[in-house]
């Protein structure tokens, strides 16, 4: 049986209990709506939503799964046409549902499909639920004796209702916004996923210029024909994007590129760069989340009212410091949680302010949490083409934002260095090897310091290793640039990944010798992976 792991299941689709299927989906289901029926919350009926992409399989699964929660009583909702992600989310948190299911693999290989499950206010399921779940799952009959009902209600309004509430993020009447959002080029791609219409109509209700985009990969394609991952952060994907923003002639030429992943949920920006090989960069989502992160909050706080609370600001353990040195200059509440948005979502719990923004390092970002509570890739492409149109009227760009970034609150450099295995075990075992002994070649002289992604002390030659096998972090400096390696093994892939930072002070080591050292050590990571 597949178990539950970042917010559901996820596995090839094929035969079987290990694959996804309609009777896993089917029996998942009814284990779900087993769970539901006992939380006095979800009343004697709970309201549950069903959302699908394109992949292969998606939308016999996605009926599958309505039609199961309709036979255990519950009150179903399924999306008329395949939609992105956080359709699905924002239609849990705005109707009040109790739960909601998306049917995808997200950015996983064409070969995977997948099982997302939401729970009130669209947030990601957490432990001990997903425990508790796994173990009704495991308590169902055959799918074939699961009660199944066509009592279905087919909702045609869904998609068009989230662009609306996406688009109102930037919904101006100021001719002068208006005129600099038509003067805005941008060119995207959807990356053979669901994402493209909504984008397109997102920008067209904000009063942009209609988007170009890579014709290739606009449409969905289940076979992801033009790319090996289709994950923007993998190398090679978005290289369609960038040849096509390169040759565009010089009136053409993009002022802005946008990546999305299949289902939406995750979005890539690339900006202009002389000194990059196409003229343009990726930026990677230890980029994009604090700069985004001053502009949207810095806003929130403008109007907020005299004497409210802190905004609370989150991102996770794994992801650059540059968030955390951003709020404490400017008197926000930082939160960091181990890794997901089934934490960030949560990050506000407890807290006197309200969550304002949160993201994390892969390319994940909630702009607006009031509404849709988990990342979102057509919301985070608006809001930074708001903001470039406003700037290229100013004569600026979001390059010269990044490197003010730099200026007032120290160059903070990251990057990943990801190890694909065939298993997910195989995955495991190496960040096993290193939590017994990280190799001395890593830092050199100095001893680093260990700590457990839940901060709990360690040393390298710790006895019990049991807790730093999930991931661990390993700190030290060397003159002023402080370094860190975070390595965990993946919760979607089989991957062991290796997240780095180089950062360093406000006024000491300038971002060239920052660039340099990681550099350095992310070779120095391939190399004793490879």
């Amino acid at each position: 049986m597949i178990t539950f792991g970042t917010a559901g299941l996820r596995a090839p689709v094929g035969p079987g209990d290990d694959h996804m299927n309609v009777p896993t989906v089917t029996r998942t289901s009814a284990g779900v709506a087993a769970w539901l029926s006992r939380q006095e919350s979800c009343g004697d009926s709970p309201a549950v939503a069903v959302g699908y992409d394109s992949r292969y399989g998606s939308h016999s699964m996605a009926r599958a799964a309505a039609e199961t929660f309709a036979g255990a009583g519950c009150r179903v909702t399924l999306i008329a046409r395949p939609a992105p992600t956080p359709t699905l989310t924002w239609l849990v948190r705005d109707r009040g549902f109790d739960a909601g299911v998306q049917i995808t693999a997200s950015h996983n290989p064409k070969g995977d499909n997948g099982y997302k499950l939401y729970l009130t206010g669209g947030s990601q399921l957490v432990s001990p639920a997903d425990r508790e779940i796994e173990e009704l799952i495991g308590a169902q009959p055959a799918a074939p004796q699961i009660h199944r009902s066509t009592d279905v209600h087919l909702d045609l309004g869904a998609y068009d209702g989230y662009v609306g509430a996406v688009a109102g993020l930037a919904t101006s009447g100021d001719g002068h916004v208006l005129a600099a959002r038509r003067a805005l080029r941008v060119l995207y791609t959807p990356l053979h996923g669901v994402g493209g219409t909504a984008l397109e109509q997102a920008l067209r209700e904000a009063g942009f210029q209609e988007p170009s985009c890579v014709a290739a990969q606009r449409w969905p394609d289940p076979e992801f024909p033009t790319v090996e991952f289709p994950n923007p952060e993998e190398p090679g994907t978005c290289d369609l994007l960038l040849e096509q923003a390169a040759g565009a002639a010089p009136e053409d030429r993009p002022d802005l590129l946008i990546a999305l992943d299949p289902d939406a949920d995750r979005c890539m920006v690339g900006i202009p760069d002389p000194a990059a090989p196409h003229g343009y960069r990726m930026l990677r989502g230890d980029q994009t989340g604090p700069l985004l992160a001053r502009r949207v909050v810095g806003q929130a706080v403008a109007a907020a009212a005299d004497g409210a609370p802190a905004p609370v600001v989150a991102t996770t353990v794994v992801s650059s410091s540059l968030l955390g040195r951003i709020a404490a200059a400017e008197g926000w509440d930082y939160r960091e949680t181990l890794t997901g948005f089934k934490n960030l979502a949560r990050a506000a719990d407890g807290a006197p302010g309200e969550l304002a923004f949160a993201y994390e390092e892969a390319i994940g970002t909630c702009p607006a949490p009031q509404i849709v509570a988990d990342k979102d890739g057509i919301a985070t492409a608006l809001v930074t083409a708001a903001w470039a149109a406003e700037l290229k009227a100013r004569g600026r760009t979001l390059r010269d934002e990044l490197a003010d970034l730099d200026e007032t609150y120290g160059a903070v450099r990251t990057a990943q260095v990801a190890v694909r295995f065939p298993t997910s075990a195989a995955a495991s075992a190496l960040v096993a090897q290193w939590a017994r002994q990280a190799p001395a070649d890593l830092f050199g002289g100095p001893t680093p310091e260990v700590t457990a992604l839940d901060g709990t002390d360690a040393t390298t030659d710790t006895a019990d290793t049991a807790d730093l096998a999930g991931g661990f972090r390993l700190r030290w400096t060397v003159g002023d640039l402080a370094h860190r390696v975070v390595v965990r093994p993946s919760g979607t892939e089989p991957k062991a990944k290796f997240y780095l930072q180089v950062a360093g002070t406000v006024g000491g080591a300038d971002a060239a010798a920052v660039d340099a050292a990681l550099a350095e050590l992310t070779d120095t990571v391939r190399r004793l992976t490879a």
